[in-house]
């Protein structure tokens, strides 16, 4: 059975997440800061009464911290039952991969970035990093579910 993902950039990287965990793409806003989190949450947005924690992609995958600008987006993802925001570059398109286009990372050692992924696929001569997200959040603050 083929699955849906939505990809977008971080950098030059193509990522991709499950399109059924989205729950909305929505404009930077700044986040509220929190004290005594890890430094890849970069605070807590309210989206329409909903406070819900921001990740910063870049950094929790090991590439360095992102300095939001306007040109950023939220991409707003339900993992388990808490909705999350993800701070990426851009969102590209809406790609369908093939049950044979999912291939499992190649061992490259316990990396960062490597231990967030669930696999690779190939579209159009395109290499996505599918992410696993709910590895995303291990460790990260858990805000009470309002919905």
């Amino acid at each position: 059975m083929s699955r849906q993902l939505i990809t977008f950039q971080i950098g030059e990287q193509v990522l991709g997440v499950d399109i059924m965990a989205i729950r909305e793409i929505r404009a930077w806003s700044p986040a509220t800061p929190l004290p005594n989190v890890p430094p890849h949450v970069r605070g807590v947005v309210n989206l329409r009464g909903v406070v819900l924690p921001v990740l910063d992609l870049s950094h929790r995958l090991g590439w360095g911290m992102t300095d939001p600008s306007a040109r950023h987006v939220i991409i707003v993802v339900r993992i388990g039952e808490q909705l999350q925001g993800l701070i990426v570059d851009a969102v590209n398109d809406i790609v369908t991969v093939p049950d044979d286009g999912m291939q499992p990372l190649p061992d490259i050692g316990d990396t960062p970035a490597a231990q967030f992924l669930e696999g690779l696929a190939t579209i159009d001569q395109r290499l996505i990093l599918v992410l696993a997200l709910e590895r995303l959040v291990d460790g990260t603050i858990a805000l009470p579910d309002a919905a």
